[in-house]
């Protein structure tokens, strides 16, 4: 978001009842804060509600007449400075809030969706050419998490078992959107709530607005005031984003469940996971969550995205099972033949294409023009944060390309560049470029090791364990090792007190603990999860009807070639 500052200085918080104070929603980033232009003599202090916890803050707001943000008169009915706001009870999202005054009854034409457009009624401020080119910003964004994806289901067209692989693929997509509705139903509520909080609002306050049916879920942005909450495009832009990767969680989590955990049990998890993994992101991504705040940082949520699914794995692989073939000769099955390996390649490429406008996503914008700050307040730059990424890729395929060659085994070849971003997306915001390129270089090394401790010892499960478990651990304390000390945490506006801009500092300690509670928070939910899933539904799919295939058990599908490895009947 590009937000230009006060003349003198940087928005600051102020208590809505301090004398001459001006309050101003600011907009940072995706959120919002309460700044003014503060007499230098007086001391910052901390603003109140926003949205609905904004009623009690707008009922007892003095504006003062000289700041150069303030509303018209005009706009704001208010005569300087002695008439204060007063909010009307019947207010609501579909027609502006008017100072002072209630909502006007509806006309015929404005009664349900049959509302008329008055252009002189809109607030154009929701609406300008810099508006616009923030909401494509962050819909790039969208796109870029899509393209992973569609990244996600090549790679498992490519791997998965001839006689199952459009039911395992059909999962993964209909797991994606279990997980992608549920977030629009509370999950951003949620995860919104770290900054509601920090204005000292509720997490309540932040789920009726951003509930499915919430007010500024459902409202059209150029039909509130600014003074409410500027930007709301943008804001409503940044629930899909986020939805998608409720979505991605999922599908990574089914990558370790493939072919073995029955589908209502699956859809059954996609759900809880996409309500616990909300919270997760609540506590350990962003700025001022209950983690975030105290110094844990993870610039691309690859605590809550990566480390939470591959903790559930590590409860459901053993329970589940190998899949008959896969690490040794079965009766029916002599070995786990993929049908096309050469679909993970583009695969690869989609994921590498659509994350660069993730990281765009992930920054703030602020004035002068257009300075960036991450989402966890550190101090970065678009150029940085671009280049790193394409380094870590970079690294962890040199490394790759050499395991593979030296062990003759094709994985390390799709494995290398995914654990070299694994293990840089932490710190995609605070490391230099030549840095990243080294972290990249070495993470494959973790996730060969990982990789042959897991077939050593007949566990299936190839993917979350060696990238998550041990790229994204070792990525994190890396950065907590290297990077100790540097300043983020708080938001950008508050100087003093808990959200300080920058209080926090990176350190190991921290890192460590965000690296239990993500991993722990998976394992317990697995846990819970799979006794309530054993006793009601099932959680394994019969050895039998996995053999024979599950797209015909369930689809009636039958493959157009027979593999010499599926050759034996069921006696």
């Amino acid at each position: 978001m590009i937000i230009r500052r006060p003349e003198q200085g940087r928005a600051r918080c102020c208590h809505p009842k301090s004398d001459r104070n001006h309050l101003n929603l600011r907009k940072i980033g995706s959120f919002w804060l309460f700044g003014r232009q503060a007499n230098k003599r007086n001391k910052i202090r901390r603003g109140k509600n926003i949205s609905l916890g904004l009623k009690r803050c707008l009922k007892s707001a003095n504006f003062g007449p000289s700041s150069p943000h303030r509303l018209s008169d005009r706009q704001s009915g208010l005569n300087w400075p002695t008439r204060r706001w007063h909010w009307s009870p019947d207010w609501s999202p579909e027609t502006p809030a008017t100072p002072g005054k209630a909502r006007p009854e509806p006309t015929e034409n404005q009664e349900g969706n049959k509302m008329s457009l008055d252009i002189s009624a809109i607030h154009a401020e929701q609406v300008t050419l810099n508006s616009l080119v923030q909401n494509l910003l962050y819909a790039s964004g969208t796109v870029g998490a899509i393209l992973v994806v569609v990244g996600l289901l090549l790679i498992d067209a490519g791997t998965a078992r001839r006689k199952n692989l459009f039911n395992s693929t059909i999962e993964k997509t209909l797991g994606f959107f279990l997980g992608f509705a549920t977030y629009y139903v509370i999950g951003f509520g949620i995860w919104a709530s770290q900054y509601y909080i920090m204005v000292d609002a509720t997490m309540t306050d932040s789920i009726k607005d951003w509930w499915l049916g919430g007010g500024m879920t459902n409202s059209l942005a150029h039909h509130v005031d600014p003074a409410l909450f500027p930007g709301l495009n943008t804001f409503q832009i940044f629930v899909f984003f986020l939805a998608v990767f409720a979505g991605i969680i999922n599908i990574l989590l089914h990558f370790s469940v493939s072919e073995r955990m029955k589908a209502s049990a699956y859809y059954i998890t996609c759900v809880v996971a996409a309500v616990v993994s909300s919270v997760l992101s609540w506590a350990t991504w962003g700025s001022v969550g209950p983690l975030t705040n105290a110094g844990f940082h993870d610039f691309f949520g690859v605590g809550f995205v990566y480390l939470f699914p591959a903790g559930m794995a590590l409860v459901f692989t053993p329970k589940l099972g190998a899949r008959p073939g896969m690490m040794e000769p079965h009766a029916r099955v002599s070995a786990y033949l993929a049908p096309s390996i050469g679909l993970c390649a583009p695969g690869l490429l989609l994921i590498f294409g659509g994350l660069p406008m993730v990281i765009m996503s992930c920054l703030f914008f602020f004035d002068p023009e257009a300075l960036a700050v991450s989402v966890t307040m550190a101090d970065t730059s678009v150029g940085i944060a671009l280049n790193n990424y394409a380094l870590v890729w970079a690294g962890g395929a040199v490394t790759g390309l050499i395991l593979a060659y030296r062990s003759g085994n094709y994985a390390y070849t799709l494995l290398g560049p995914l654990a070299g971003y694994v293990a840089g997306a932490s710190g995609f915001d605070v490391y230099l470029p030549w840095q990243a390129f080294l972290i990249g270089l070495a993470a494959p090394f973790i996730a060969y090791a990982v990789y042959e401790f897991t077939l050593k010892r007949g566990i299936d499960e190839h993917k979350l364990f060696p990238l998550f478990l041990g790229c994204g651990t070792f990525g994190m304390i890396v950065l907590g090792v290297f990077k100790a000390g540097t300043p983020r945490g708080g938001y950008l506006g508050f100087e003093e007190g808990a959200y300080a801009f920058q209080h926090g500092q990176i350190s190991l300690g921290m890192q460590l603990v965000g690296i239990a509670v993500c991993i722990g928070a998976g394992v317990v939910t697995a846990l819970i999860l799979s006794v309530i899933l054993e006793k009601t539904v099932g959680l394994r799919v019969d050895e039998h009807d996995q053999i024979d295939g599950l797209d015909k058990k369930i689809w009636d599908l039958e493959p157009d070639v027979h593999t010499h490895a599926d050759s034996v009947p069921r006696a």
